[in-house]
């Protein structure tokens, strides 16, 4: 099954890190976020990716382009440019580039790879978020409800304390957690060929009128996640992915069989 990430936008509220790349390239650790959430994919087996591009395509074309050279350890041979892989150290992924057009909405990148998707289900997530998802729950989550649509409900991050007052005075500061905040949309979809059709042109925004039928149709159910997920939106949201990816523990990342 092929998983679509949705890497064109131009990451204007992350303007500290975007002005030269875009989103999906701001690293954590040193890799790409693109990496990262291609890794959670991988981790469950699934390894054939398509990218749409659009904002600075190029940068996320280099970085795959030169991908094999940075990872395998190799000779070259100086008189006629040959090069002798002698050990493998990269991921056994394979990567569609595809550019989906610098202005392109999200619905509209979808459906520009319409001719690569070939009539199968599909998965689509962002280039800007990441989460210790299940995807082989996810995918036999779809699987049984049997709709054309499912989308992976989340708890936002908690951004702010509580505080208790009483009267004026500030009785306690509490700490607030995910499970006050609601569900929302948090990208790892699955989708059945047929939400294609579901799409008009390039300025179909996906989150509206598509999935606002998909539910009007009975047509898209939610995957709950209880579990990690944090998008990249600003700069403090990267810099706690980059502290917990330091730490060792970061949550969405399997260490033990992640590729470099």
């Amino acid at each position: 099954m092929k998983v679509v990430i949705l890497a064109g936008g131009l990451g204007t509220r992350l303007s500290e890190e975007t002005t030269s790349r875009p989103k999906p390239m701001v690293e954590i650790g040193g890799k790409p976020m693109l990496w990262h959430i291609m890794n959670i994919y991988a981790n469950h087996g699934f390894k054939d990716f398509l990218v749409a591009c659009g904002y600075r395509g190029d940068c996320i074309k280099e970085y795959f382009h030169g991908f094999a050279f940075r990872s395998n350890d190799y000779f070259i041979d100086l008189q006629n440019g040959t090069c002798d892989v002698v050990h493998r150290n990269g991921a056994d992924w394979r990567v569609g580039l595809i550019d989906t057009g610098l202005n392109t909405m999200t619905g509209g990148r979808i459906l520009r790879l319409r001719n690569w998707l070939k009539d199968e289900p599909f998965m689509v997530t962002y280039g800007d978020g990441v989460g210790n998802i299940n995807i082989r729950a996810l995918l036999d989550f779809h699987k049984a409800h049997g709709k054309l649509a499912t989308v992976t409900a989340v708890r936002p991050p908690a951004r702010f304390g509580g505080l208790v007052l009483d009267g004026n005075a500030v009785c306690r500061f509490t700490e607030k957690s995910q499970a006050d905040e609601g569900w929302i949309n948090g990208g790892f979809f699955i989708f059945e060929p047929e939400v294609l059709d579901y799409l008009g042109d390039d300025q179909t925004i996906l989150e509206r009128e598509p999935l606002e039928k998909l539910a009007a149709d009975n047509q898209l159910h939610a995957f709950r996640h209880e579990g990690f997920w944090q998008p990249m939106d600003t700069l403090r949201e990267k810099q706690l992915l980059e502290s917990l990816w330091e730490s060792g523990n970061a949550p969405w990342a399997n260490r033990n069989h992640h590729q470099d």
